[in-house]
């Protein structure tokens, strides 16, 4: 087969364009008009292709470079790549992505996690802290769960958005996990009060931590027969 050319891709992204759902999507920050579904397509008939994916990053498009995350191979990149392309990552949904479709599934997460969490750029910690979420809800031995409820306490509340948007993930996640801590996520919570006034479509669950927590822990028990 041959091989396909960024200029070919290029130019099936330029036919998928919708100025519908690029309206839509720059609501939310990110720059294409590329449906989603449609992008996805792509990518299955493209299949798994690294080189290609990485010259479709280099073209700092944003459909290009969600397209790059899905037919990347995660475990292909370094270190030092992925620390470059989440300071890169400006649209929320490339940044996304790239956390949880690539970063999580790359041997480096951990230490990118901890480095990340740390980091001035509150785009660039908010990664870190979506990876410690998920560390909280699948690997939690070895995290000091009272060290990072004690950070989210004292920094949360004046956070930037995305950064807060991710720590409030984490205390949540903390809350709902992880019984012994719960009555102080649900506390942190109330006393902040971050996303409490947030709009939430009927059927959704509000991301506003003690309501999220409460809702989350009642479906669990209510799936295991009541069983605590």
């Amino acid at each position: 087969m041959a091989e396909t050319t960024v200029a070919e891709v290029m130019a099936e992204l330029a036919e998928l364009e919708d100025p519908k759902a690029r309206a839509v999507n720059e609501r939310h920050g990110d720059d294409h008009g590329v449906n989603l579904g449609k992008l996805r397509a792509l990518a299955k008939r493209l299949k798994t292709q690294q080189e290609l994916a990485r010259r479709l990053w280099e073209t700092d498009d944003t459909a290009a470079r969600l397209l790059a995350l899905l037919i990347c191979r995660p475990k292909a990149f370094e270190r030092d790549e992925l620390d470059a392309m989440v300071r890169e990552a400006r649209a929320p949904k490339v940044h996304d992505w790239l956390v949880n479709y690539v970063v999580k599934k790359n041997p480096h997460s951990e230490a990118l996690r901890l480095a990340w969490s740390a980091d001035p750029d509150p785009v660039v910690a908010s990664a870190g802290w979506a990876l410690t979420t998920e560390r909280v809800a699948k690997k939690p031995d070895d995290l000091d769960l009272p060290g990072l409820l004690d950070v989210i306490e004292a920094e949360m509340k004046d956070a930037p958005d995305r950064l807060q948007w991710a720590m409030n993930h984490c205390l949540a996640q903390i809350g709902i996990e992880h019984a012994e801590h719960r009555a102080r996520a649900i506390d942190i919570g109330e006393r902040l009060e971050v996303l409490k006034d947030y709009p939430t479509s009927p059927g959704c669950t509000s991301p506003f931590a003690p309501t999220w927590i409460t809702e989350i822990v009642r479906r669990q028990h209510e799936a295991q027969g009541g069983e605590r």
